[in-house]
């Protein structure tokens, strides 16, 4: 079983945990996020499902999906740049820290790395002494890939 594959059936798995179903369209858009490096918008996965499964799928049904999967917590929606990446921990059966994604400013790969418990403390109570009320933790952080650096 490829990569591929195996992230599937695991999301498969864990909507049916909650009692959701992963439809063949849904699957389609979450193996573009897998299968890509860079996030993507909603109509850059239009484009990929047309080019990979001959399936025109409206941009306004591709958001409707995303949320969906979204809420799943299979991929995540960077609002930096309005786009979308699968979650890089789908297939594991542990629990992982708050995600933050460094974005390459050149080539636009992501990476999805995990910050300590201590780290999103500390920025929490940032925003409360600025009187602020934290409503994400997630960070979108732009980088330079090593590639690009």
């Amino acid at each position: 079983m490829n990569k591929l594959d195996a992230v599937i059936k695991h999301a498969e798995q864990q909507c049916k945990t909650n009692g959701a179903r992963l439809t063949d369209k849904r699957k389609q858009v979450l193996s573009g996020l897998v299968q890509s490096n860079k996030a993507l918008s909603a109509y850059e996965l239009v484009d990929y499902c047309e080019t990979a499964f001959s399936a025109r799928i409206p941009a306004m049904s591709v958001y409707r999906i995303l949320d969906f999967l979204e809420s799943e917590h299979l991929v995540h929606k960077l609002n930096i740049a309005n786009k979308y990446v699968a979650c890089a921990h789908i297939s594991c059966d542990h629990a992982h820290g708050t995600p933050q994604f460094l974005i390459c400013k050149k080539c636009s790969t992501v990476k999805e790395v995990s910050i300590s418990q201590s780290t999103i403390l500390e920025l929490k109570q940032t925003v409360t002494d600025a009187d602020y009320q934290l409503i994400s933790p997630q960070l979108e952080i732009n980088c330079l890939c090593a590639q690009c650096a």
